[in-house]
């Protein structure tokens, strides 16, 4: 199959337009003043992992052989060059909102975020007090002899100083230990709160740190490293003890950026990049501070409810709330819960009625990113501890959460789990439960798929949506799956759940191609879907062929896509909006019209060639109308979005959905409470509509 006729965006240059749209939120003066803050530090943490990640990927690229990148079509340097650019644009942007918009307002609001040399006498003692008796402890200075070669390491996305002296070619270099401390120190005011970085005190006491050298210079640098575990030889050995092994890896990754006071003299640029090996294109200007993933806590000691958003109310679930049995509820009908708008609680409620229920025989679960405690782990342990066979599977692979899953799979081994680890080359990215529960003479099985993590803290910020079902028909297939994560079966053949790598393309392809033969048949064709990145060529080739053939299609793409809407001849009949908000849209909907008998799905898969042919990916269809119903409700509500909806384009200027005049505007998260709130009202709980 020729994809190169095909027209595809980069999904790398792609990606910073979606941190463009975590930009704008922070821009956006309709936020509260502390959540603009907070979308500051969202955009400076997925820039951190972008470069660790995806730019170091490109740094690997670099080192094939030039003939095989030529043959292949790679051009490494042209695309880092480009995402540098991009890059650099949009941190001038970021030094805009945060010093001529945020600081101001934070003054409006009586507080001050103050640097050392506007310290007041008193603030000055306090500061230095403060210096001497919690910081300095903590404090790691050396000096660089830059005619000797000297092993010095710079730890993965960690803070220093830079320090450059009088009559002197060599550096000192000083750790900030914001770890420790954290970033922001409160400092004493009587008439005002006023804040300072932790920064700024290292900084007004630097001399008594090199009491010996003249300080001439003091800048910021940040050293952000290749987060990606390159394991040779995978099929040799447990993979999941060379993880273990391998996570010391990660803070001696190569370097991929170098942030740097853009203040920082043109000479010392030059000698620091010489002395770290580092490549031009490896160096990045920045401001006065970095690591502005640190506003994540930035303090407000005054609790002023204006600078938030405004606590919500968990919706009480119609079924679950007024019934302390679950599997009574399950086993009339299936059940959704949506988070954040419901509580993760009916989850962790279940997983521990299990564990405690005496005709409970059996619990399996696949863990991709484990909580450090929660009471979904306790039920699991309870679970043991009451003699019930458990079986978790836990990725020892997802990223940055390797250590946790692997302590967690040690504990519940040592207590008697069944516990197994990644396949090589293969991740699994389902979250799946199944329950098995004797019934009479017979066994019934209980499932639960949904489309985020088993992470009770995270289903409060990411919009996410779970199928309760002890249907038999996605039961049977749903205990094949387990059985192929504990090694008992090679090849699944599942009739009703999508399961990658098996079955998910071909059943999205068979899908697509009806559409496409229901529209060249005069008949009503229609592909909607909700996904967080769209990047498989293949699958975009069929959406292209099926634009072509007459069907409307309604893309909803949180991050990055490669397909390109709105092409004459090619993708004229695509849409593609993306929405950033208070939540992070993490849910997966996929629907096709069928000639008006809609086929929905909800699972852990994108549309990416990673979900669709290397992960252990779970998609369920709904069976039950009232739930496909819901679903589709809330899918349309999020299409129809004219607020925090930005259209996206061939031009990437992530320009917002406009209102049509006789419609009036929504704002899909809060449109989607509403819709919630009204149908598990307890006036509906009697309503057949409703069960």
């Amino acid at each position: 199959m020729d994809l190169n006729k095909y027209p595809f965006k980069d999904r790398d240059v792609n990606w910073l337009s979606f941190n463009e749209r975590v930009l704008q939120e922070a821009e956006d003066q309709s936020n509260p003043l502390y959540e603009r803050l907070k979308f500051l530090a969202i955009f400076s943490s997925n820039l951190d992992e972008f470069f660790r990640v995806r730019v170091s990927r490109l740094r690997q690229i670099k080192k094939i052989d030039k003939q095989l990148r030529k043959k292949l079509a790679l051009k490494p340097n042209k695309r880092v060059k480009e995402i540098l650019q991009r890059v650099k644009q949009q941190q001038e942007r970021f030094g805009e909102i945060f010093h001529k918009e945020l600081i101001p307002e934070l003054a409006k609001h009586n507080t001050y975020l103050v640097q050392e040399k506007n310290f007041d006498f008193s603030q000055l003692a306090f500061a230095t007090e403060y210096f001497i008796s919690k910081i300095l402890p903590l404090v790691t200075a050396e000096i660089i002899d830059l005619s000797e070669a000297k092993n010095v390491f710079l730890e993965n996305n960690k803070l220093y100083f830079l320090v450059t002296f009088e009559e002197q070619d060599n550096f000192g270099l000083v750790n900030i230990p914001s770890d420790e401390l954290g970033r922001f120190i409160c400092l004493p005011s009587e008439n005002n709160t006023s804040i300072a970085f932790l920064d700024d005190i290292i900084h007004l006491n630097i001399d008594q740190i090199f009491d010996e050298q003249k300080v001439s210079g003091c800048f910021e640098i940040k050293l952000s490293r290749d987060a990606e575990l390159y394991i040779e030889d995978e099929f040799e050995g447990v993979l999941a003890e060379k993880i273990k092994e391998s996570l010391s890896q990660r803070n001696d990754g190569q370097p991929t950026r170098l942030l740097y006071d853009s203040a920082m003299p043109k000479e010392v640029k030059r000698k620091v990049r010489k002395f770290f090996g580092l490549g031009k294109i490896d160096m990045m200007p920045g401001g006065r501070y970095h690591n502005f993933s640190d506003f994540f806590g930035f303090p407000d000691p005054t609790n002023n409810p204006i600078l938030h958003y405004q606590p919500a109310n968990e919706i009480k679930h119609k079924a679950f709330n007024n019934n302390t049995d679950y599997f009574d509820v399950i086993s009339q009908r299936d059940q959704l819960v949506h988070f954040p708008y419901m509580s993760f609680n009916y989850v962790q409620k279940f997983i521990n009625q299990a564990a405690t229920d005496k005709n409970v025989t059996e619990i399996k679960i696949s863990l991709y990113r484990v909580a450090k405690q929660s009471e979904l782990t306790t039920s699991i342990l309870k679970a043991l501890e009451n003699g019930k066979k458990v079986t978790v599977f836990v990725e020892a692979k997802a990223r940055f959460d390797e250590e946790n899953n692997l302590k967690w799979g040690k504990i519940f081994e040592e207590k008697g789990a069944s516990v197994f680890y990644s396949y090589p080359k293969i991740k699994v990215h389902s979250k799946i439960l199944l329950i098995n529960r004797k019934e009479g003479n017979n066994i019934a099985s209980y499932a639960y798929i949904g489309t985020g993590n088993f992470n009770a803290k995270t289903s409060k910020i990411y919009c996410d949506h779970g199928l309760f079902t002890a249907n038999p028909k996605i039961t049977k297939d749903l205990i094949d799956v387990f059985e192929v994560l504990s090694g008992k079966m090679i090849l699944p053949r599942p009739k009703h759940l999508l399961v990658s790598p098996f079955t998910t393309r071909k059943t999205f392809e068979e899908l697509i191609n009806n559409e496409i033969n229901n529209a060249k048949n005069g008949k009503i064709a229609i592909i909607k879907a909700k996904l967080n990145s769209l990047e498989d060529k293949h699958i975009i080739k069929k959406l292209y062929e099926a634009n072509n053939a007459g069907v409307k299609i309604e893309l909803l793409v949180r991050g990055f896509s490669c397909l390109i809407p709105g092409l004459d001849g090619i993708s004229e009949n695509i849409t593609i909006t993306s929405i950033i908000d208070r939540y992070l849209e993490h849910g997966r909907i996929y629907y096709f019209e069928n000639n008006g008998e809609p086929r929905l799905y909800i699972g852990s898969a994108d549309w990416m060639t990673r979900n669709l042919d290397k992960r252990i990916e779970v998609l369920v269809p709904m069976l039950n109308n009232n739930c496909k119903r819901e679903l589709i409700e809330i899918l349309n509500i999020q299409l129809n979005d004219t607020i925090k909806a930005r259209i996206q384009d061939n031009e990437e200027n992530n320009n917002y959905k406009k209102k049509m005049d006789d419609k009036p505007s929504i704002q899909s998260q809060y449109q989607i409470r509403e819709y919630l709130n009204e149908r598990h009202s307890p006036k509906n709980m009697l309503s057949e509509q409703y069960f």
